[in-house]
């Protein structure tokens, strides 16, 4: 359980570094194409025949990088990110949730609404794994390609029943912990995670 984890926190974290990175790379070739074009044209202007030459240079270096295919693929670097971080979320408790009646009963009561409410998780995202996977079937069975990538859609669109089998799969296990020892992830939203560390630290050190 633990190798699922952490290849689940590896996961997330890999297709947020590489959408940030490539978004990073996209803009500043943007950036880089408008700031080499203005340059050599004020060299240019100024008569400075080797700048705007290096300039010019510099230009067809970076409009040969072709990006056109980048918010294509963050869009599904995002889409791929959100649905296993989905079933993160089931695992740590930080899913924000509407549990004020929850809250307030008590016993035996608030024990079957707990159980209730975790088996409507489980129903629902059994139910997006069984629509995802008929969904993706199709797609394969129609060829469909995606715009820039020309990548197979079914591929891309396989995140939607493997986060939602990740998430059925979370919730099953968020289930047994409640039936079995009674507890329920939770996250304070309120709370930054490392602040109270920190805190602490810092105690320890005027105490020092």
């Amino acid at each position: 359980m633990r190798l699922l984890d952490r290849l689940e926190e590896i996961l997330i974290a890999t297709l947020i570094a590489a959408a940030t990175l490539l978004i990073f790379v996209s803009v500043a070739q943007r950036y880089s194409l408008d700031f080499t074009a203005s340059t050599m044209r004020w060299a240019r202007g100024h008569e400075m025949e080797g700048l705007a030459d290096f300039a010019k240079s510099s230009f067809m270096t970076l409009k040969s990088l072709n990006l056109v295919w980048a918010q294509e693929l963050c869009i599904y670097l995002f889409v791929w990110m959100a649905k296993f971080g989905a079933a993160y979320g089931v695992r740590v408790g930080i899913h924000v949730g509407v549990d004020i009646l929850v809250e307030r009963l008590e016993g035996q009561a608030r024990r079957i609404m707990t159980i209730i409410a975790m088996s409507g998780g489980i129903i629902f995202t059994a139910i997006l794994v069984w629509i995802g996977t008929d969904f993706v079937w199709h797609v394969r069975q129609g060829g469909q390609t995606s715009p820039d990538l020309e990548w197979p859609m079914w591929i891309i669109y396989l995140a939607v029943p493997l986060g939602s089998a990740l998430m059925c799969f979370r919730f099953i296990q968020a289930l047994y912990l409640y039936i079995t020892i009674g507890f329920v992830a939770h996250h304070d939203h309120g709370a930054v995670d490392g602040i109270e560390d920190e805190a602490q630290d810092l105690a320890k050190g005027g105490h020092a």
